[in-house]
């Protein structure tokens, strides 16, 4: 079994062509054979063409063949992005937050604590997690399951190849691609329409009551920075990228606008009633946006409807 994060598109490509080659082996030894008897007897060009569409037969079919049929998704980004370039129907199992798309199975497995034996009663020919225990890796090593790590994206790159690795080993390469052509070119269609500022809008995400925040240095921060917002978090980062942020240094920060999740049990309203956070600009102005939680936090297919949310709150 191969243990790797982010595995390299060309790598994988390069061993899909050499199974190819080395499949095809055989047609090519008698072709050398014909050649050397070429004095003694002519070559059948009809047979040897006829012989050449049965092998590229066979090896598209044993290319299919190695491909992933029961995978086990541990992450709901991967979930998404497997369901979104067309390798929803090799998805067996997923993990508990794996609510996305609806078609997916419903999620059984623990992510955070994961269980190998769980996991290799669903027979999976390929796991792809955010992490993965030594123990639970080793074991599926002993048991010959490949494993594919894809840890939580720091920029929009890390997205790309995310989706591109995931089309090369469930063999969706053109679903791959067709994805991350949409996401660049809804992305540039978001940020073109974003107006020409004075200043830069500054902006404080929340995460839950207790002020814990997202600075620069994770990928929601970086959706911030490309629409041109700046992060007020970032000087309190504590080297997480998710530091807590006490409520008289945000009054002070004075954010343009602030963003809270769907998980919140609280709404916009709550926010304005909170003690001297009534003078804060977002609140004044009516830009304290709420967002889907899972839309927000996930670095897949979605991340158009993120930045449509937040340009269409903030009025573009």
């Amino acid at each position: 079994m191969k243990m790797f994060t982010r595995p390299s598109r060309s790598w994988m490509l390069a061993f899909l062509l050499i199974a190819l080659l080395t499949a095809g082996c055989g047609s090519e030894t008698g072709a050398v054979e014909d050649e050397a008897a070429g004095d003694e007897a002519a070559v059948d060009i009809a047979a040897v063409d006829e012989s050449a569409d049965e092998d590229a037969v066979s090896d598209e079919t044993m290319a299919e063949a190695e491909l992933p049929r029961r995978i086990v998704s541990l992450s709901p980004t991967a979930t998404e992005m497997l369901y979104a370039i067309g390798a929803g129907d090799q998805v067996a199992a997923v993990d508990l937050f794996s609510n996305y798309p609806p078609e997916a199975p419903a999620g059984s497995l623990d992510a955070f604590v994961p269980d190998l034996e769980a996991i290799l009663a669903v027979e999976p020919d390929l796991v792809v997690a955010m992490f993965l225990p030594e123990d639970v890796a080793a074991g599926l090593d002993s048991a010959g399951v490949p494993v594919i790590i894809q840890p939580a994206a720091t920029g929009l790159d890390d997205v790309y190849a995310q989706i591109a690795d995931l089309g090369v080993a469930t063999g969706q390469i053109e679903g791959a691609d067709r994805v991350n052509d949409e996401l660049r070119a809804g992305i540039d269609e978001v940020l073109a329409g974003l107006p020409e500022r004075e200043a830069a809008l500054t902006v404080f995400h929340e995460i839950d009551e207790t002020f814990y925040t997202a600075t620069s240095n994770t990928f929601i921060g970086q959706i911030y920075n490309a629409m041109g917002f700046v992060n007020i978090a970032d000087e309190y980062d504590d080297g997480s990228g998710y530091p807590v942020v006490d409520g008289e240094t945000i009054i002070a920060a004075n954010p343009d606008v602030i963003v809270f999740t769907s998980q919140a049990s609280y709404d916009a309203a709550a926010i304005a009633a909170r003690p001297g956070w009534e003078g804060i600009s977002a609140v004044a102005n009516g830009r304290v946006v709420q967002i889907d939680a899972d839309v927000s936090s996930r670095w897949g297919p979605r991340i158009v409807e993120f930045m449509q949310s937040l340009a269409e709150a903030v009025g573009q």
